[in-house]
């Protein structure tokens, strides 16, 4: 478990104004959101704060360790090439206990219904996640239900929260990046992020790109039978970009990546350099970033590669002291780029 924040850190380095408001960036999973986090949120929140900002918290029980999340879902369309909301809940928080190791065991499920939603597109849906929970081997344990006036709502929004086991000796933390490890990537980037995009009504961009949107518990297993993982992230907000930043930041170390090396599919590519898009910021729903310990990067890989949601699985980069944690992309042509957070919002409801 990480050592806890200093929570007197986290006090407003400028006085909140009144006439601040939350802006669709705060949304992002980005520097706007770690703002939010770190000037309203974990402040006003005092010594009740979460202990460490990994996708789950790691929690010491007297039977052993386990691990719980909570998401809220807010996905514009509902149902999208390769998915839907229904399967997107489940998939994150089964996602989200992954990324710590954890053996998912239940999720509760929260529905908040806007007035005059149609009852089928509900059972479609919800059917959609009772499928996502059988493939990730999960159940539902609770649930709730509430319903909100017309217009209030963007007809369904869903929250799922999750516990897991942690089996012994498994400790995996973005804090865990260590010099020397290798960056392992299971796939194509930006999927998810084009094909929601795509389905959405008046944009005229046409794909047959499908989201990655998948549990990806049975892959970290495999992972983790086959060697020394240190660091797991699943980068959905923010693409992988600002997730391996928070990754160097959280470690203390710096990063190096190859361009030419992250997987991307050419509809994704053709995609982002019509709309001036970063596919590295991105959103994905299916895929994780490793930093694994050197000398077992090549059997992990190989594992990953074994299993159908690591098929396409590359070394992207190589993790290196550097007191300033900056996170460098050797570009195709062979320049060099520094790496920040995604400053603001790029593609809102996508998740």
């Amino acid at each position: 478990m990480s050592n806890p924040p200093n929570f007197e850190s986290f006090s407003c380095p400028t006085p909140l104004h009144p006439g601040e408001r939350i802006v669709l960036g705060h949304g992002s999973g980005g520097r706007l959101s770690r703002d939010l986090l770190e000037r309203v949120i974990l402040p006003a929140l005092g010594d009740t704060a979460p202990r460490s900002l990994d996708d789950s918290a790691v929690v010491e029980l007297a039977a052993g360790r386990a691990a719980f999340t909570t998401d809220s879902h807010v996905v514009r369309p509902l149902e999208f090439p390769g998915g839907d909301i229904g399967r997107l809940a489940v998939c994150g928080s089964v996602n989200d206990l992954a990324m710590v190791g954890a053996e998912p065991i239940a999720l509760s499920l929260g529905c908040i219904l806007e007035e005059g939603f149609p009852l089928e597109t509900l059972s479609r849906i919800l059917s959609s996640a009772r499928d996502a929970a059988h493939e990730a081997g999960v159940f539902f344990a609770a649930g709730d239900t509430k319903v909100v006036e017309r217009g209030k709502a963007d007809g369904l929004f869903l929250n799922t929260s999750g516990v897991g086991r942690l089996p012994p000796g498994v400790r995996i933390s973005g804090a865990g990046a260590k010099p020397g490890d290798v960056v392992i990537l299971s796939g194509t980037i930006g999927d998810h992020g084009i094909a929601v995009l795509s389905a959405r009504e008046g944009l005229g961009f046409e794909t047959d790109l499908k989201s990655d949107l998948a549990p990806l518990n049975g892959l970290v297993a495999a992972m983790l039978a086959a060697g020394d993982v240190h660091v797991l992230r699943d980068p959905t907000r923010g693409g992988l970009a600002t997730t391996l930043v928070e990754i160097a930041s959280q470690s203390g170390v710096g990063i190096d990546l190859e361009e030419g090396t992250i997987p991307l599919h050419g509809p994704v590519r053709a995609a982002c350099e019509m709309l001036g898009f970063d596919p590295l910021y991105v959103a994905n729903e299916g895929k994780l970033a490793a930093c694994v310990a050197e000398s077992d990067a090549e059997k992990i890989l190989a594992a990953m590669r074994a299993h159908p949601y690591g098929a396409e699985a590359a070394i992207i980069g190589r993790v290196r002291e550097d007191p300033r944690h900056r996170v460098r992309l050797r570009t195709a042509i062979g320049g060099k780029r520094i790496l920040d957070m995604l400053p603001g919002e790029m593609l809102p409801r996508i998740c």
